[in-house]
């Protein structure tokens, strides 16, 4: 009988960013990038798939060479970070919108909302700011906030579990809102229902003539697992959320030891 072999090449890498591709103090290793870079050269498509809106991946784009797309916030953008632009979004409708910030509010009269639109950010006043806010941020209640239709709608619910508080928010926003989280201890991310990292990824590769068999992706947080259960061969880092080990088909070297970058010189063979 023959030895299995080494798993395929695959023609995509997708991988998250925050906890995943990035190190802990949010750079990129050299090693990383080397190793993306080698595989691009093979052929490969590298699909960063990240919360984060464009704006906030320009640095780690010119660090990779300007190659490769990004599905960002959560699968709701598809961006060109060659073009640097974005070719495609799936916003929630305004009415809908409104309705997710009400019945939120009903459930945590404390929520603190954020939304992000295609082209602005959007924040209520009490929102921590603990970054530059970009220019053109508007500022108000987040009822007035939505009157653009959303890409994605953040709620701040401090002192709430956020494990707990997006069981119950998905249950009560069924057919308004695909309801996730990806790091932040009281932090939930809305988005227009049946938008995620693996949708928009499928979509993505499906226009490529790539199939799911053909991909590899990586990830560390909820929002990951769709992405991580359509790739042919998902994969979590050392340091990922315990459902989303748990999910995995294998578990990789964390993201302070470059385990995607490890898993990728295995996978193309680099020496």
């Amino acid at each position: 009988m023959h030895e299995p072999g080494p798993p395929p090449r695959p023609r995509l890498i997708a991988t998250d960013l925050d906890g995943t591709l990035l190190r802990s103090d949010g750079t990129l290793s050299d090693r990383t990038v080397a190793t993306v870079t080698a595989c691009e050269a093979e052929g490969a498509l590298l699909v960063i798939a990240t919360g984060r809106p464009p704006r906030w991946i320009h640095a780690i784009g010119e660090r990779l060479g300007h190659q490769g797309m990004a599905v960002c916030a959560n699968g709701a953008l598809v961006y060109d970070l060659e073009r640097q632009a974005v070719v495609s979004s799936e916003t929630i409708a305004v009415d809908a919108a409104a309705e997710i910030v009400r019945r939120v509010r009903h459930a945590w009269p404390s929520a603190v909302f954020a939304v992000e639109t295609v082209d602005h950010l959007g924040l209520e006043p009490a929102w921590p700011l603990n970054f530059e806010p970009p220019a053109g941020t508007r500022f108000g209640d987040a009822l007035e906030l939505v009157v653009a239709p959303p890409v994605k709608i953040l709620a701040r619910l401090e002192g709430h579990p956020v494990e707990a508080a997006m069981a119950s928010t998905a249950a009560d926003l069924v057919g308004l809102a695909e309801v996730t989280w990806s790091g932040g201890k009281h932090l939930l991310e809305m988005s227009a229902p049946g938008v995620t990292k693996g949708v928009a990824l499928a979509a993505l590769a499906g226009r490529l003539g790539i199939g799911a068999a053909e991909a590899v992706a990586f990830g560390d947080m909820p929002n990951d697992l769709d992405m991580l259960r359509w790739a042919g061969r998902g994969l979590a880092v050392a340091n990922a959320h315990e459902v989303v080990r748990a999910a995995a088909d294998a578990v990789v070297g964390s993201n302070d030891e470059d385990g995607v970058a490890g898993e990728l010189e295995l996978l193309f063979r680099l020496s």
